[in-house]
């Protein structure tokens, strides 16, 4: 099996920043990480004060949890640590400004989420072309990454927080240019909940990109934090367009799978657009995406740890939501949305999506969805390449583990 540093080979500019690490006496020489002093940074720079507690809770005990973990176990490069120091810093100036905003006009938080469709199911099922064909219709409204990522205007107009956004985004694919073809980092299309959650430092992203087992993730907290950010977007949009109806939101994660409960005892007319599709094509693309997002940040070998975190949990989490639908312990506001039908007809899967949520299915937004497939065909940057061999895992394995998840959602075997 090839190591990682074989799968994702780095730019040589990143391979001697990195290695620039080794002179001083290790990353944490070079960049540090400590909550108080960034948290005070922030202050400095913002001339605020007022970091939001009343919104999601105890956001510095979580950040204090999170720099402790960062510190101690994820094993951070050069890279990783300059990384982190900055999205840190930006979320915790994101949470100044926004408290600000919503102390100026408490009128936002009154804004009422009505309906949304919140998209999840497993990891490369599909979910992030959902999310971008549902944003479409002009009667919906996403998180587009540069207002996820700077909610208020205080940096700037639209164009500067666009150039702000691609700039981080565009480091990723500097440090890691494999990523372009694994997963698309534009800052004008929706961004992950995930996030949209991150300056609650509550949120699994921090998870996601570094292995820090001890980080005390809090789903409600990131879940609320994410809510105000929505209420203020849909504000600014009502006072934009006021003579329109308050559209609907389009949300997306996987990591919503195991908290169901949690997203309905928040949005309990929500509809929950379940993707399904071939595990034998989402678990190693899941395994390629998650290797390549953490081994841009560390130079751990951790191939069979990620392997071990895959395992047959996703298929577990498929049944235990299917179990819980046929006991009526859900709402029954699920719909149910095949990868393969939604590749081989996307007007026609999207149009049953709408009928079975009772919204209007325009003509006009029937023209977006081809336009937009026009503009972005599969593979532009490249092929994203992934069997189970390559990640040491067995395919009969994976089939018979699949067998019952697959069985249950009637599932499509791909070729």
């Amino acid at each position: 099996m090839k190591t990682l540093a074989e799968r994702f080979p780095r730019p040589d500019l990143v391979k001697r920043i990195n290695l620039m690490a080794n002179t001083v006496g290790g990353a944490a020489e070079l960049i540090s990480l400590e909550a108080s002093e960034m948290i005070e940074a922030s202050r400095r720079v913002t001339g605020l004060d007022d970091f939001g507690e009343r919104i999601d809770g105890d956001w510095r005990g979580r950040l204090e949890g999170l720099v402790a973990s960062l510190n101690a176990e994820a094993d951070l490069n050069v890279m990783g640590r300059l990384q982190v120091r900055q999205e840190i810093l930006r979320c915790l100036q994101s949470r100044l400004y926004l408290t600000k905003k919503i102390t100026d006009q408490p009128e936002i938080l009154g804004e009422q989420i009505l309906q949304p469709f919140i998209i999840t199911g497993t990891g490369r099922s599909g979910t992030t072309i959902t999310l971008e064909l549902l944003s479409q219709d002009t009667n919906a409204l996403a998180p587009i990454a540069w207002k996820a990522f700077h909610p208020t205007a205080d940096l700037g107009d639209n164009d500067t927080l666009l150039k702000l956004t691609e700039c981080e985004q565009d480091l990723w694919l500097d440090i890691c240019p494999q990523m372009a073809a694994i997963h698309e980092l534009r800052s004008d299309i929706p961004d992950e909940c995930i996030g949209v959650q991150k300056p609650s430092f509550g949120g699994m992203l921090w998870w996601v990109l570094h292995d820090v087992q001890t980080f005390p993730m809090d789903p409600e907290a990131a879940m609320k934090y994410q809510k105000v950010v929505m209420q203020v977007m849909q504000f600014e949009h009502r006072k934009k367009y006021a003579a329109k109806k308050t559209p609907h939101w389009v949300l997306k994660t996987p990591t919503y799978l195991p908290m169901l409960d949690l997203v309905f005892s928040m949005y309990p007319d929500a509809w929950i657009i379940l993707n399904h599709r071939d595990p034998l094509k989402t678990v190693p693309s899941g395994m390629s995406t998650f290797a390549a997002s953490r081994y841009m940040r560390s130079d751990r070998e951790a191939s069979e740890q990620l392997l071990e975190i895959a395992g047959n949990a996703r298929n577990d989490m498929m049944l235990d939501v299917h179990r819980k639908r046929e006991a009526g312990d859900l709402p029954d506001r699920f719909i149910d949305l095949h990868f393969s039908d939604l590749m081989d007809d996307p007007v026609k899967t999207l149009e049953a999506v709408y009928r079975q949520s009772e919204k209007t299915f325009s003509q006009d937004y029937q023209h977006a969805i081809t336009d937009y497939l026009t503009s972005k065909p599969q593979g532009k940057h490249g092929k994203h390449k992934y069997l189970p061999e390559d990640w040491g895992m067995d395919t009969e394995t994976l089939e018979q583990e699949a067998e019952a998840y697959m069985h249950a959602y009637r599932v499509k075997k791909e070729s």
